[in-house]
């Protein structure tokens, strides 16, 4: 069963942009201020625009694939399904750790407001456990409930971002922006003053970047809208604008907020502060703006929260689908339309998590979102360059593969600045992804992958058959909402015939003869002797190029179909030029209205203006068959 689309450009909009505006704004930048002073407002601004360049692979393989699991799906499909498999688990894991971790906040301020100074570890489990509860059921009875429960989240905080931003800009400080660059350390529970380093120095451009690196989980929710796709009206549209919408907007308000920020705290308060925009706020709006910063934050958990839950749920989805985890993930709430039990064991798993230690596994999270750019990058590559026809995205990056192999390069060292811990928690987790493939996924999936086509360019030792190129053509019909009609149900079950040789019209009836007989349950000669006269009463090709013979027998329910590719050409008797595309078909008498609709689709598709050109060049029978079924033409209704 399939997921209902109900989401549009507002929602990818506000899913991405909530799962972002969250501890990377609101905690985060206190911390980033002691590692390089003002300097961290140009960490947040490159670590916006790393992101967008990090972004552009994934909209452009979400417009070509745009389904349930996200980078899961595209990883999966480019690399294979031992990399498919581990990486959809990491990601399943990263996005509900981020996810508990917001969880985690609501449950602190909730239990804060109830007990004040008593609060318990068990308070805090209980608090948690009914807030997850609470985001599961929403996202059961409905994406379409729960992304309008996003949207009216994320405009309420960009709304109080805005009067923060708006108020603050008046009176800053300019000496606060001064030395640019500066480190703080720790002398007991606090910072105070280290280092200032010149921006274009060595140490001062290694503190600029290992900061980016250390507040790029700021923007590490642009994957979540990614895997929620299959359920966007118009991917190709709604995906790009709201994906890139959001970078662009989150970004612009994090800089604005923070030179506010920076401009209105002392350095000293500032490093030290895990609420450094309350803080800000309290000095230029009093106990008002403190308490909107406040509830702003906390709606930024829920925000956070309720995207996470949605998008980590559709990674075990999509990877039962392909057979790599049971099939019971897969399934698909009739009443719903939600993958109800993934979503139920996303928040099992959620609550486990809020068990464990959370720092380490904060930073593995991140390194696993860092590796899942890199892969998705790394994936535009592989299928670009393995000339896969069907790979037809609607949006193509710009300037390949200089964006990809740049954001690889960036991204590893992101990776590498985070330490060796989160690196080798990520390992452990790549383990147990493996070992369950091995155990379980080998034995049940079977299917091809880009990579193998990237190799076949290589070597001509690997088998490669049409089914990714068949499962794109069906993405391809699904994203663009094409309704098949029987012209394309009858193209999907016909043979398609390449002959290499000139061919007379009874070499040509003997050939179709050989396919069609059995199915017909004539003879060969009656059923030669049915196209000679139909041929005889008037020719049936429709132009230089092509031909349309066709004939009804005395069968109530059969439609039979071959179409033959003659490079050298059919004679028809239409002059010097030879037909070199032959659609041959049989009807039953009952079915006059097919035969129409069939005669209709062939002359639409035939008049397309490219058709001859690409019907020379296809590479063999499969690309034939695609050629025909993703054609622009006007479909028919089934009835």
């Amino acid at each position: 069963m399939e997921l209902k689309k109900e989401l549009g450009f507002l929602d990818v909009f506000s899913i991405s942009s909530g799962a972002m505006i969250s501890s990377g704004i609101f905690i985060l930048p206190g911390l980033a201020f002691s590692k390089a002073g003002p300097a961290m407002i140009l960490s947040y601004f490159l670590g916006g625009i790393i992101a967008f360049l990090g972004i552009l692979s994934v909209i452009e393989l979400t417009t070509a694939m745009p389904k349930a699991g996200g980078d899961y799906f595209f990883i999966k499909r480019a690399m294979g399904p031992l990399t498919g498999t581990v990486s959809g688990m990491l990601s399943w894991f990263a996005i509900s750790l981020k996810t508990a971790f917001a969880i985690f906040g609501i449950a602190g301020v909730i239990t804060t407001a109830l007990y004040g100074d008593g609060v318990t570890s068990l308070n805090m489990m209980i608090a948690s456990f009914l807030v997850t509860v609470f985001f599961v059921i929403l996202n059961i009875v409905g994406v379409d409930l729960a992304s309008k429960f996003e949207v009216a989240l994320v405009v309420v905080l960009l709304t109080i971002m805005t009067v923060y931003i708006g108020q603050g800009i008046g009176n800053l400080d300019g000496n606060s922006y001064a030395p640019f660059i500066q480190t703080f350390k720790k002398v007991g529970p606090d910072f105070v003053e280290g280092e200032a380093y010149k921006i274009f120095s060595v140490k001062g451009m290694g503190t600029l970047l290992s900061t980016t690196a250390f507040i790029f989980v700021s923007f590490g929710g642009l994957l979540k809208a990614a895997s929620i796709s299959e359920e966007v009206k118009d991917p190709g549209k709604n995906i790009v604008l709201g994906l890139i919408g959001s970078i662009g907007v989150i970004t612009i308000y994090y800089t604005l907020m923070l030179i506010v920020t920076v401009g209105r705290i002392d350095d000293i308060t500032l490093a030290n502060s895990l609420t450094p925009i309350a803080d800000a706020a309290h000095i230029f709006s009093g106990s008002i703006g403190y308490y909107s910063i406040i509830t702003a934050s906390m709606l930024a958990f829920v925000s956070t929260a309720n995207a996470g839950i949605m998008a980590a749920s559709r990674y075990p989805l999509a990877m039962a689908r392909d057979n790599l985890i049971p099939d019971r993930f897969s399934r698909i709430n009739e009443r719903t339309k939600t993958p109800a039990f993934s979503i139920i064991v996303t928040g099992i798993f959620i609550c486990t998590s809020l068990m464990l230690p959370l720092e380490y596994l904060a930073k593995t999270a991140s390194s696993v979102i860092l590796l899942a750019y890199i892969l998705t990058n790394l994936c535009v590559l592989i299928l670009r360059e393995s000339n896969i026809k069907n790979y037809r995205p609607t949006f193509k990056v710009k300037f390949y593969p200089w964006v990809q192999c740049g954001v690889i390069v960036t991204f590893s060292y992101f990776i590498l600045s985070l330490g060796f811990m989160p690196i080798f928690l990520c390992f452990i987790l790549a383990v147990g992804s493996l070992f369950m493939y091995i155990f379980y996924g080998s034995k049940k999936y079977s299917g091809e992958y880009a990579l193998l086509h990237l190799l076949l360019r290589v070597t001509k030792n690997i088998n490669v058959e049409h089914h990714l190129e068949e499962e794109l053509r069906d993405i391809i019909h699904e994203r663009e909402d094409v309704k098949l009609d029987h012209f394309d149900l009858l193209i999907k079950e016909s043979n398609f015939i390449d002959v290499n040789r000139l061919l007379s019209l009874e070499e040509l009836f003997k050939i179709e003869a050989e396919y069609l007989t059995e199915d017909l349950k004539i003879s060969k000669d009656e059923l030669i002797d049915l196209f000679r006269k139909r041929e005889e009463q008037s020719c049936t090709a429709i132009n230089h190029f092509t031909a349309i013979p066709h004939v009804v027998i005395d069968r109530e329910d059969i439609f039979k179909m071959v179409v033959i590719r003659c490079s050298e050409g059919v004679n028809f008797g239409v002059g010097s030029e030879r037909v070199k595309a032959v659609f041959l078909f049989v009807s039953g008498r009952n079915l006059s209205r097919q035969h129409l609709q069939t005669l209709a689709s062939i002359a639409s598709i035939v008049k397309n203006e490219d058709f001859e050109e690409k019907w020379l060049e296809a590479e063999n029978e499969n690309y034939l068959k695609d050629l025909i079924l993703l054609s622009e033409r006007k479909r028919f209704d089934k009835r």
